[in-house]
């Protein structure tokens, strides 16, 4: 397979794409990367999906609306959607984890949004070293693989007990907890 040069035009494009469009595009986890954690945490229930990017037997896709609906006390895959919404998915990982279900996100890691410091630092962060390469369809149809023009990590939600949830600060921004 010829290995493709990308300009930066193309990045920007991309990375438009992913962001500015993300209810349109859909990114699929590469499944190498996605069978090594569901090893580590057998996921039940796969929260962003379609019928062809989906990574466990059940998920919600678009139609459903995972963000109305209770995920039980399932172990969750979420790979959002990167956009505008992406505060919605975040909060909602987080809530849903306070009633006992497990959340595993892969998510851009965005240190600079209030949503990663309101919910994101109440996780477990594992950033990845490296660029992710994501598959989907590009505006002609055809399924291509994409480099991420971005770095991700990996949060992992979890009930917190009461004496974990006490010493979270309320304001961490600025503080570094991790």
């Amino acid at each position: 397979m010829e290995e493709r040069l990308y300009t930066k035009d193309l990045k920007e494009r991309h990375s438009e794409k992913i962001f500015q469009k993300a209810g349109k595009y859909c990114w699929e986890t590469p499944d190498e990367f996605f069978q090594k954690l569901n090893k580590e945490f057998n996921f039940t229930l796969d929260v962003c999906a379609n019928e062809d990017n989906h990574k466990v037997d059940i998920y919600f896709s678009e139609e459903d609306n995972a963000l109305e609906k209770d995920w039980g006390k399932n172990i969750c895959w979420m790979n959002p959607p990167y956009g505008r919404e992406i505060s919605k998915w975040i909060k909602k990982a987080f809530k849903e984890s306070q009633k006992e279900a497990v959340v595993v996100c892969l998510i851009p890691s965005r240190t600079e949004t209030d949503w990663w410091w309101d919910y994101c630092m109440k996780g477990e962060i594992r950033f990845i070293n490296g660029r992710l390469k994501f598959k989907g369809r590009n505006t002609k149809g055809e399924l291509v693989n994409y480099p991420a023009t971005f770095g991700n990590a990996i949060v992992i939600f979890k009930k917190l007990n009461s004496e974990e949830a006490a010493s979270i600060p309320p304001d961490l921004k600025g503080i570094g907890y991790t």
